[in-house]
């Protein structure tokens, strides 16, 4: 039993240096609720809850309101509004001709132009 209060202690005092550490070096817009000096003050004073509080409830994530959100180009309806601007037509028009001449070269008995 002694055991299990010795490892519960000390996970206990790794979480609240890591909540400590983590509620430190947030930018302060990362931060809801309170103003940072208060979150770091409610961290090291209620040492175990203060910690689970600051991650359930004073920690913003990076997709919450506030911080722009990274979007992949093919989920930016943007992006992909932009491609549809592109003359499709006139370049698969352009690969048919090249092609073409492709196969008359090679009709020729001559070799295709080989281009490094």
């Amino acid at each position: 039993m002694a055991r299990l209060l010795i490892v519960g202690g000390f996970l206990a005092a790794v979480f609240w240096v890591f909540s400590i550490v983590d509620c430190s070096v947030q930018p302060a817009t990362r931060h809801r609720g309170v103003p940072k000096a208060a979150w770091i003050a409610i961290v090291v004073l209620i040492p175990v809850i203060g910690g689970i509080l600051w991650f359930m409830i004073g920690r913003r994530r990076a997709n919450d309101q506030g911080v722009p959100r990274v979007v992949a180009p093919d989920d930016d309806p943007e992006f992909l509004h932009s491609l549809g601007k592109y003359d499709q037509d006139a370049r698969i028009r352009r690969l048919e001709e090249e092609l073409a001449r492709l196969e008359d070269e090679t009709d020729d008995g001559q070799a295709p132009d080989k281009r490094p």
